[in-house]
């Protein structure tokens, strides 16, 4: 099956693309690594004004969905731009917090890009939690309102600042979370690692392009052809199971995409950096910034054994 994007949402598409590209996002990553976060909340509240958080919202909490097929749209050009912040975390909150008073009280600041959400189990880490307005642990008895947050300490992704939430604080809601919500989480990584994918091969593509060996182009050796040629059809197999993900919202479909494209993303930026060699992983080279992202996201909201085992699950 065929998953094209309609007209409006490849305009979308296209609209993040521009906003992104003029905001200089290599900057904003390095800031927001040094726990400097100007520039990445301004960059926070144009994506909102675009829409995007609305996207997670219902429509009764000033929101615009749920629409999940619109937020992987977004969520791949986020990854395409290596945007910072808890970007999963904060469309994930938006679908677990479903009783009526907590979400009239938080839902239109998220909507809006005024609150910035990071959401973790009880005990594991969390991200930007120094960051965040609205900080969701999962805890055994239910969805809470975390009181704080433990110091910050680092991740192999520096723009990934990691601290865990301390327990307690609020009880929004009794009982399991929404499956829905974590299903979305899932999603939207799998879109964004997607992205990252994407600008990985781009990025590299045009370096083999420009660099030299033997007086002539890397890029027109057969080895460095067939290296990038099997990461462009691993990443152009994620993409309809990303979008076909976004249509079902099956968990055997979602997982499928989550460990489909966090592997192609991973696979090729082992490629890009062995393209570019050594210089690929330096801090001053922008494309480390892609490269430790399609690490983490590898493993958030799902290890690939754990996706595995949920699309088997889903088959038998």
């Amino acid at each position: 099956m065929r998953f094209l994007l309609d007209a409006e949402q490849r305009a979308f598409a296209g609209s993040l693309d521009a906003l992104l590209t003029a905001a200089d996002t290599p900057k904003a990553i390095r800031e927001w690594s040094r726990g400097e976060h100007a520039s990445g909340r301004a960059l926070w509240s144009r994506l909102a004004d675009a829409g995007v958080f609305a996207l997670a919202v219902p429509e009764a909490y000033d929101g615009l969905g749920p629409r999940p097929v619109e937020l992987a749209v977004a969520f791949v050009e986020l990854g395409r731009h290596a945007v910072p912040g808890p970007l999963v975390e904060t469309v994930t909150a938006a679908a677990l917090i479903r009783e009526p008073g907590p979400a009239k009280r938080l839902l239109p600041a998220l909507a809006a890009g005024e609150s910035v959400a990071t959401v973790a189990y009880e005990g594991a880490y969390a991200l930007d939690g120094d960051l965040a307005d609205v900080r969701l642990s999962l805890a055994p008895d239910g969805l809470r309102l975390a009181p704080g947050h433990d110091a910050v300490r680092p991740s192999l992704d520096p723009a990934r600042r990691l601290t865990r939430l301390r327990p307690g604080g609020e009880l929004l809601a009794a009982g399991p979370p929404a499956p829905g919500a974590l299903l979305l989480a899932r999603l939207a990584t799998a879109a964004q690692a997607l992205g990252v994918g994407l600008a990985l091969l781009e990025r590299t593509v045009g370096y083999v392009r420009q660099r030299t060996q033997f007086g002539v182009a890397v890029g027109s050796f057969q080895a460095v052809k067939h290296r990038l040629a099997d990461a462009r059809i691993a990443l152009e197999f994620a993409r309809p199971l990303v979008l076909g993900a976004a249509v079902t919202m099956a968990p055997g479909d979602v997982a499928a995409a989550k460990v489909s494209a966090c592997e192609a993303a991973y696979a090729t930026a082992r490629t890009a950096l062995q393209l570019h060699g050594a210089i690929g992983y330096t801090e001053e080279y922008d494309l480390s910034l892609w490269l430790t992202k399609a690490r983490a996201l590898r493993t958030a909201w799902g290890t690939p054994r754990e996706c595995r085992a949920d699309v088997l699950a889903a088959r038998g």
